[in-house]
């Protein structure tokens, strides 16, 4: 009866491959156990009664706003088509630089997942806009689906980043939860704006080697990343003008975002705020934003907006009966028992998240997994935002590794059939071996996620 809460976590798995929606399957396995427990006398029924406190927590959580306002934001940029001319933009700019259609997806593919948050809607929107171009300059198949796919899984990393916000109030309890474990009666605490600052510079660092590798390709292999050429049809409307006009307004509301969290102006929820405004009104001056698309954008922020929360609640409640069952003490005497001690744990942590990132969302990950881990290793003496980072970085490489990741499958659905699957999975095998070395440069240095935070916000 010890692991009960094993049990629990196990079947929950069987359930989500077997394709139920999330939401319900959380609530419903725990629910199913609760009553189990409740029958054989194993759960204390207190744990059943803090769950309206819970739910109405959740509802009152100042940092979760920002999730629908990130989403509309992102929303807005992807159905007003200002994505689309920003890339188109940033393509003409790059076109003398070898490989410069590639680099100018890797730098907007970047800037729509930061925007979006979202894996599925980046991917999808890039291989939509960019895939059948790159195509038709004659990139080879596997590095224009390798580079479309990586990109979109930056969401996972670049801020402001929806994945980012969630993990960051979740860790930020498990934090607390850690210290107040440890006799500490005092907590410090983490913020989303501590987890934008440290996840920055390994962003940057893994667009740069994006954009590194690609340039080499270019210069190695010009039949599979040839040079831009321009045909008479395009040559219009390409002044310095007009790039300005398209590269500016867009780049300035996503910085602005950004730097108003960073810099302490703005809270991640009021920076949102304004970020799903700004993109409103770019529409608006670009004159395309019509009833039909305003109406477009609101019902897919309230679509994602109702399935981030419902899991939310669904995750509330398999973590209180997980508790209940006491889960969380059967996994800290796992971990303590461990040879190797705080090394081995995360190593075992991480892989278990790998491979969980096969068949689960990063939300459902980040409701599910961290609240059961987080408080032990943060407890052993791991930085929360070294942790947050690593976590992201990781399930961005989960995302993208062949045969399961889910970047893999949403780019196959919106790629031509001419281009094979075979292709898709042979482009991103170098994305992937970036991403595992920026994990070990994070493993080896744990400064570059953890000094920028403590530069901007001093404890």
């Amino acid at each position: 009866m010890s692991f009960i809460a094993l049990y629990m976590f196990a079947v929950i798995c069987l359930v989500l491959m077997a394709g139920y929606p999330v939401a319900f399957s959380l609530a419903g396995t725990a629910l199913i156990f609760a009553l189990f427990g409740q029958f054989t006398g194993t759960l204390d029924s207190a744990f059943l009664t803090a769950l309206p406190n819970r739910i109405f927590g959740t509802m009152t959580n100042q940092t979760l706003i920002a999730v629908p306002l990130f989403v509309l934001m992102g929303v807005m940029l992807e159905k007003s088509k200002l994505a689309e001319r920003l890339l188109e933009a940033m393509a003409e700019l790059f076109k003398n630089v070898k490989g410069g259609l590639g680099i100018s997806v890797v730098i907007v593919g970047a800037l729509l997942a930061a925007s979006t948050g979202i894996v599925g809607a980046t991917v999808v929107t890039m291989g939509l806009m960019s895939l059948p171009t790159m195509i038709k300059r004659g990139y080879s198949p596997a590095i224009a689906t390798g580079t479309i796919c990586a990109t979109g899984t930056l969401g996972q990393i670049i801020p402001p980043s929806i994945a980012l916000v969630l993990l960051g109030d979740v860790l930020s309890s498990s934090y607390q939860q850690a210290q107040l474990s440890m006799g500490i009666f005092n907590p410090k605490t983490i913020s989303v704006g501590d987890l934008f600052a440290g996840a920055l510079i390994p962003g940057l660092i893994l667009v740069c080697l994006y954009i590194a590798y690609i340039f080499v390709i270019a210069k190695l292999k010009p039949n599979e990343v040839p040079p831009y050429i321009e045909t008479d049809s395009e040559n219009n409307g390409n002044s310095l003008g007009y790039l300005l006009t398209e590269l500016i307004p867009p780049l300035a509301l996503i910085l602005s975002v950004l730097g108003s969290i960073l810099t302490g102006i703005a809270t991640s929820t009021e920076a949102a705020a304004v970020g799903a405004m700004g993109a409103t009104l770019l529409a608006l001056s670009y004159k395309q934003l019509s009833m039909k698309k305003l109406k477009e954008v609101v019902i897919s922020t309230t679509e994602v907006t109702c399935m981030v929360f419902m899991i939310l609640i669904g995750a509330a409640v398999f973590s209180l009966v997980f508790r209940g069952f006491g889960g969380d003490e059967l996994i800290q005497n796992m971990f303590s028992a461990l040879p190797g001690g705080v090394i081995t744990a995360t190593v075992l942590v991480m892989l278990v998240i790998f491979l969980l990132g096969f068949i689960l969302d990063f939300i459902e990950i980040t409701f599910v997994v961290v609240p059961i881990v987080g408080p032990v290793l943060l407890a052993m003496g791991l930085d929360p935002i070294w942790l947050g980072i690593m976590i992201a970085i990781n399930l961005q490489t989960s995302f993208l590794t062949p045969p399961f990741g889910f970047a893999l499958f949403y780019l196959r659905g919106v790629a031509p059939d001419s281009v094979p699957t075979s292709a898709i999975y042979k482009g991103v095998i170098p994305f992937i071996g970036i991403q595992l070395f920026v994990l070990l440069l994070l493993s080896l240095w744990p400064e570059l996620a953890t000094w920028l935070p403590h530069q901007i916000y001093p404890q």
